[in-house]
């Protein structure tokens, strides 16, 4: 009975170990394109009116004098 199943073993892990080394075809597909987003470090305007704001406020400031009186 060993001397039958011996090589029955012995092909079905050739057979089996010959499919688990298998690559298979490489499959790449060209047909997506890739969009560029936006970038996030775009400055808009806002930024410039609120530093426009500060220095003007900090530049041109209130009058100090006081007319005595």
């Amino acid at each position: 009975m060993t001397k039958f199943l011996t090589p029955v073993v012995a092909a079905a892990f050739l057979f089996s170990s010959q499919v688990a080394f298998a690559g298979g075809p490489v499959v790449v597909d060209d047909a997506v394109e890739v969009v560029a987003d936006k970038p996030a470090s775009s400055m808009g305007i806002l930024p410039i009116i609120i530093i426009g704001v500060a220095l003007c406020a900090a530049l041109c400031g209130s009058n100090d004098n006081k007319v005595p009186e």
